[in-house]
């Protein structure tokens, strides 16, 4: 059996995952950054399931052949921030202090 590494939401994975099955919200964990290799068989992700106001579980995951790694942690006091392209779309998230505005630095890249 061979894995899927490159889905990066519930969309993707529908497409790629033909029997996959979801309950609840598959999306909570919303994805922070990735780099996987399907030649080598390798992935690591990090994500992230903001509490509003409060901050972020964040989730970091390593996967080599079939040895798969996790840490989770609590960040108090931040927010995820959604990056967006010069067409608008979300192509990464950042951690940012909770009131902080997003900057301009961040917009598009």
């Amino acid at each position: 059996m061979t894995k899927t590494l490159k889905n990066t939401d519930t969309d993707g994975a529908s497409k790629n995952v033909k029997d996959i099955v979801f309950w609840g919200d598959a999306d909570c964990f919303k994805l922070i950054g990735k780099a996987h290799s399907e030649e080598e068989g390798w992935m690591k992700s990090t994500k992230g399931m903001e509490i509003p106001n409060v901050g972020v579980v964040v989730q970091v995951t390593t996967q080599q052949g079939d040895n798969i790694a996790e840490a989770l942690t609590f960040v108090p006091g931040v927010r995820l921030m959604d990056l967006k392209n010069s067409e608008g779309k979300v192509n990464r998230r950042r951690l940012v202090t909770v009131g902080s505005a997003p900057s301009r630095m961040y917009q598009q890249q």
